[in-house]
């Protein structure tokens, strides 16, 4: 049974003009070491970087002219870009390191053109003329990478583009009775999801990047969305691809389920662009719920809240959002959000024994109220927790894509402030906690280390850590590199390098320890086959080498 308080709870991180509350700008200066005043140390490089360089984008394009005139051919005047600000705007992801460039703390690898085809067989064509024009080629969608996977690396490559598909965003087809849908990989999960409406159909994928990310990348990632409990991760859904490689198209996908051989879906969906072009997707659709409900609880102490979630997961009974915070991600939820201010809840909690708070996000979808209800009955059935209502519930829902802009205001002030993820089985959960979290602190020191559990399997589960830690102003890159080594290191052995980032350029040293030797050479051998002069988005994946030479046969490394 649920014990239940509802409280609203307001504020947040940041405020409505992005800046830090004094309130949390008070608690970060005491948890990290963060000097009173700081401001952003990067701001005043940034501006006498551009003064004298012209800043990212600036250099002259390296694309030349015979390739130009052919890329032009494909796509058309005017969608074969080399100004400055297409070409910066390309220039890397959204990972801590990749926002420090943007600001002047080192250079982004920037692209030398941007090209926008508007079709599959465009970018066919384009891949084609890449190869005949030594030309890389970094495919391009919502540039939200946090592991490298977009930045712009031209290998051995006369030139490096970066291959934006945003004009492929069309719906092409809807099967309301089999529930697929075809969409082009360019479209933006919003914008898939406002046209899948208009036939009362949802993809039902809502990772964090949700308002930016697209259907192409998600499939290129093996993303994961914080409904992934209830509608599967994105790998789950795919039923179909459409890929573009150098040696030519490749369509996968015939039915809901096959016996002809491995199924090579599996082996696109995560592929991250090295393969080939992800053109379209055909996906396994769901009905638009009508109804949805969240609710926050507490319960005492990591042991017993991971224990609750593996217990929901095995009864299969999680709810469609199960996310369950440690005691430091709660402080950070609550606390800087004016919730433990409130001496009732505060005694509330310490009356029936919670000394360790821990905060436990549950959501339900459903078509109508009747089956939220059963449903909801269901999950917490025997279920030991504090209710705070729906009211904090509701926040996360409408706080859950903050994420970015609090990044911004963070960075503004000073902060080392990064994510990482990675999963294991329930019987290492913690020890993998704790090893992830001793590695960052013995790296950064004074530092905030706040993980949580959004992915939960019969099996394991996802942990996801946030990290706060002031800005070494001589070195902000290498600090965090120094931290993400160690947290990776920590890792290797114990759980997956990546549960839904990916491995990009970041975690690719760390593939082999994961896969093995003889799983790089399987993934080399198909690079060989559908990318055979390595112009397919060079060093992300495989590390290393990816000339036809560097790409070694079984048994030369």
């Amino acid at each position: 049974m649920t014990e239940h308080i509802d409280h609203t709870l307001r504020g947040s991180w940041t405020t409505t003009t992005g800046s830090i509350p004094p309130h949390a700008l008070k608690w970060l200066r005491a948890r990290t070491g963060l000097a009173a005043g700081r401001a952003d140390d990067l701001v005043d490089t940034r501006a006498d970087d551009r003064a004298e360089t012209g800043g990212p984008g600036s250099a002259e394009s390296a694309l030349s002219e015979a390739a130009h005139a052919a890329l032009d051919a494909v796509v058309g005047p005017g969608y074969v870009r080399v100004d400055r600000d297409s070409r910066a705007g390309r220039a890397g992801g959204l990972s801590y390191v990749d926002l420090l460039r943007q600001r002047g703390a080192g250079d982004p690898a920037v692209p030398d053109a941007v090209v926008l085809p508007a079709s599959p067989e465009q970018v066919t064509d384009v891949l084609k003329a890449c190869v005949e024009h030594d030309v890389a080629v970094v495919p391009f969608g919502g540039g939200t990478s946090v592991v490298g996977g977009v930045n712009a690396l031209r290998g051995d490559k006369a030139a490096v583009i970066a291959l934006d598909l945003h004009r492929l965003d069309k719906l092409v087809s809807v099967d309301p009775v089999s529930r697929l849908a075809v969409l082009q990989a360019g479209l933006t999960a919003p914008r898939a999801d406002q046209l899948l409406a208009a036939h009362g159909l949802t993809v039902g994928h809502v990772p964090q990047s949700y308002e930016r990310a697209t259907i192409g990348g998600f499939a290129a990632t093996r993303s994961a969305g914080q409904a992934s409990s209830g509608y599967g991760r994105f790998e789950d859904m795919v039923e179909g691809l459409r890929l573009a490689t150098p040696v030519g198209e490749w369509r996968l996908g015939r039915a809901p389920a096959s016996a002809a051989g491995p199924d090579l879906k599996q082996l696109v969906v995560g592929s991250e662009g090295a393969f080939g072009v992800i053109t379209e997707v055909t996906l396994r659709v769901r009905p638009r719920p009508e109804v949805e409900r969240y609710e926050g609880f507490v319960v005492d102490g990591w042991a017993r809240g991971s224990a609750l979630v593996r217990e929901l997961a095995q009864r299969r009974v999680l709810a469609d959002v199960t996310r369950l915070s440690d005691v430091d991600e709660t402080e950070v939820s609550l606390a800087l959000a004016g919730g433990w201010k409130t001496d009732a809840l505060k005694a509330y909690l310490r009356a029936r024994g919670v000394r360790q708070p821990c905060l436990l996000v549950l959501g339900w979808h459903g078509a109508d109220q009747a089956e939220v209800k059963r449903r909801r009955a269901e999950t917490l059935r025997g279920v030991k927790a504090v209710s705070l209502g729906t009211a904090l519930g509701e926040a996360w829902r409408h706080g859950r894509f903050n994420g970015p802009r609090q990044r911004d205001a963070l960075l503004d002030i000073g902060v080392c402030v990064e994510t990482l993820e990675t999963a294991t089985h329930w019987s290492t959960v913690s020890e993998l906690r704790s090893a992830v979290r001793e590695a960052l602190v013995d790296a950064l020191g004074e530092c905030v280390v706040m993980c949580h559990i959004s992915h939960a399997y019969e099996t394991g589960a996802s942990l996801y850590f946030t990290v706060l830690a002031a800005r070494d102003a001589a070195d902000p890159i290498g600090q965090w590199q120094v931290a993400k080594a160690a947290a990776s290191e920590a890792i290797a052995g114990l759980g997956t390098i990546s549960h839904h980032h990916a491995v990009g350029t970041d975690h690719a040293p760390y593939l082999e320890a994961e896969i093995g030797g003889l799983g790089l050479d399987v993934l080399a051998s198909v690079k060989r086959t559908l990318d055979p002069t390595g112009v397919l988005n060079p060093g992300k994946l495989i590390a290393g080498d990816f000339t036809p030479a560097g790409l070694a046969s079984p048994g030369d490394r």
